[in-house]
């Protein structure tokens, strides 16, 4: 089969190359992938900023995924030929709180991942596409729409009338948006570009702030909120910023940690979350089960993934740079026909 191989870090050397079809082990599907859809962690796999030590060489990457199921091995039962499948990142956290080693079962990295013609997902960590949703749309799914839910469903436990802000136009905050939205919450945006946040109202942002036109943000989420800050903070960003996504939250809010686009690293004020009593919540996708409570939230308030643009399968390297520059939405990877 064809597959993209990323023989070292950099964009330079993902290649597409020949390697052998997989063949399906007990428990496991084999899956013909229609599409994939790419995000930040994928860039930071190929960059070589995202747990290098456990890249194997010749990877194949990308996490999210959906195709038809082509073959099964023995035992399966969840799944049968014909059935459209979506991946789940995490391929064996089906439910609860996460192993400690969660990470080494990762599809993408170290897993193979899906930027190939076939790839293999075991029968428990797949979830039925959603029926009403193209290919394109269903790769979407697998990371941005789920963090953006877990976040603000199962961590936040969000309620009607309750307030959101998301950070930037990339994928997890137009998801976050359109979910909070469809709760009942009001949702403010941040973005640098003032085009976006005009855009982001009509999925469900009613307020938006330009962080370069208003440097000291939170200080114009707290006029925004009569000087209490948002209920749940879905913050993108990371670095230093973390500190005023804290300002920016009520007191006892949550701070959904979930990206480090602006670095991995931070020097928290601990005073700032000690006075206001802020719950710092890491947030790295979503067990299986909730993927499967997420879809019926989607098909009921009639939630359309936002996508960029869609690319060919030879035109993956383009696609990775397009993610580099900041997608208003998802950016997708057309592999069938």
């Amino acid at each position: 089969m064809k597959a993209w191989l990323l023989k070292d870090f950099g964009l330079n050397n993902l290649v597409l190359g020949d390697v052998p079809t997989p063949t399906p082990g007990p428990g496991e599907l084999l899956v013909k992938v229609a599409a994939v859809s790419l995000n930040f962690r994928d860039k930071a796999i190929v960059d070589g900023i995202y747990l290098p030590d456990l890249v194997p060489q010749d990877l194949i990457p990308v996490s999210d995924a959906v195709g038809t199921v082509v073959a099964v091995g023995e035992g399966v039962s969840r799944f049968a030929v014909g059935d459209r499948v979506n991946s789940h990142l995490y391929s064996h956290w089906l439910d609860g709180a996460p192993g400690p080693d969660e990470p080494n079962y990762c599809l993408g990295m170290p897993l193979p991942g899906g930027l190939a013609e076939y790839m293999i997902l075991s029968e428990d960590g797949a979830v039925a596409a959603p029926a009403e949703m193209t290919d394109a749309e269903a790769a979407t799914l697998p990371i941005a729409a789920l963090t953006a839910w877990y976040a603000l469903m199962d961590v936040a436990n969000l309620q009607p009338g309750q307030t959101v802000l998301v950070q930037g136009t990339g994928g997890v905050s137009i998801f976050a948006a359109q979910i909070a939205a469809a709760q009942g919450a009001r949702v403010i945006a941040t973005s640098s570009s003032d085009a976006n946040l005009q855009r982001i109202r009509a999925f469900g942002a009613s307020e938006g702030i330009n962080y370069r036109t208003f440097p000291d943000w939170h200080n114009k989420v707290l006029e925004l909120t009569d000087g209490k800050g948002v209920d749940v903070t879905i913050d993108v960003a990371g670095g230093n910023g973390v500190n005023q996504s804290v300002l920016a939250t009520k007191v006892t809010g949550v701070v959904a940690q979930v990206g480090f686009l602006t670095g991995q690293t931070t020097e928290l004020d601990l005073m700032s979350v000690i006075f206001r009593q802020t719950s710092l919540r890491g947030i790295c996708v979503a067990p299986r089960t909730s993927f499967d409570r997420m879809n019926p939230f989607l098909d009921q308030h009639r939630i359309k993934p936002v996508i960029d643009r869609v690319y060919r399968f030879d035109q993956a390297v383009e696609a990775f740079e397009h993610l580099a520059r900041g997608p208003f939405g998802k950016i997708v990877i057309q592999i069938g026909e």
